[in-house]
């Protein structure tokens, strides 16, 4: 049986893949920067109606406002930077973070904020950096839960929030079966048909076996918590939408680094 935390690297769906986490990195990077050109029109494809209201209506439901500075991780193209940028206003800032160049260089296309190639792993940024930080379906390509959690916990101020917005496995084999064709099959199809990177096929092709591989949400709400958030939850829409979110409390603990 799996950890609850166990590295993906351990998963044997996965295997197929990469053989360590460094190979792990390597792939996952080459895919994104491979896709990137075509990535946002198939992203459109699998939000089966869930977009760009649906991703701006969560930040601000979890308590992103104007003003607040946001550290978006594993940003990619800039999809939940956009809305988050637009939500906290010229008063605000965003930083988008993420470890594919290729994804960082289509977000600048569209917005400028500030861009950093990391993992959310190790985050090179000090403590108590921002009010928010948000993470918009990649937490399955995360290695270490504990360690991605405890970055979060270290970059946020006191009382700032958390929010992962997650694609996760459907309860019956029925969902899971047709959400599997849809990711794996009719997205890519329709990717090609309307000429967009062939690469993009690969990419999904792997997200759809990521999400098999995931991390079950209980083992997820427990690593935020083992971490130090409170008022850890999670909200589920359409069944396989899922929103993670915690609170750094307003006492914590200082880092000896930042001490």
């Amino acid at each position: 049986m799996t950890p609850r935390n166990a590295p993906l690297t351990d998963d044997p769906r996965l295997k197929a893949y990469f053989d360590g986490e460094e190979e792990r990195r390597a792939l996952t990077r080459d895919l994104f920067n491979d896709a990137a050109g075509g990535y946002d029109a198939a992203e459109r494809l699998t939000a089966m109606g869930s977009g760009a209201w649906y991703r701006r209506d969560v930040l601000r439901r979890c308590g992103l406002r104007p003003g607040m500075q946001l550290l978006d991780v594993a940003a990619g193209t800039g999809l939940v930077t956009v809305a988050a940028h637009e939500l906290v206003g010229p008063e605000g800032q965003v930083t988008a973070l993420d470890p594919s160049p290729g994804m960082l260089a289509e977000l600048r296309k569209k917005i400028e904020v500030q861009t950093i190639e990391a993992f959310a792993e190790a985050i090179p940024l000090p403590y108590a950096s921002f009010d928010f930080v948000s993470m918009g379906y990649a937490l399955r390509h995360v290695a270490d839960l504990d360690q991605a959690f405890g970055e979060y916990l270290r970059v946020l101020r006191p009382g700032g929030r958390v929010c992962i917005m997650e694609i996760s496995r459907p309860a019956g084999r029925v969902g899971r079966a047709l959400l599997r064709a849809h990711i794996g099959v009719v997205v890519p199809a329709l990717a090609m048909l309307s000429r967009q990177r062939a690469e993009v096929g690969k990419l999904w092709e792997y997200y759809g076996d990521t999400i098999e591989a995931a991390v079950d949400p209980a083992s997820v709400l427990d690593a935020l918590r083992r971490a130090g958030f409170v008022d850890v939850d999670c909200h589920v829409t359409m069944g396989v939408f899922r929103e993670y979110v915690g609170r750094r409390p307003e006492a914590a603990a200082v880092p000896s680094e930042a001490a």
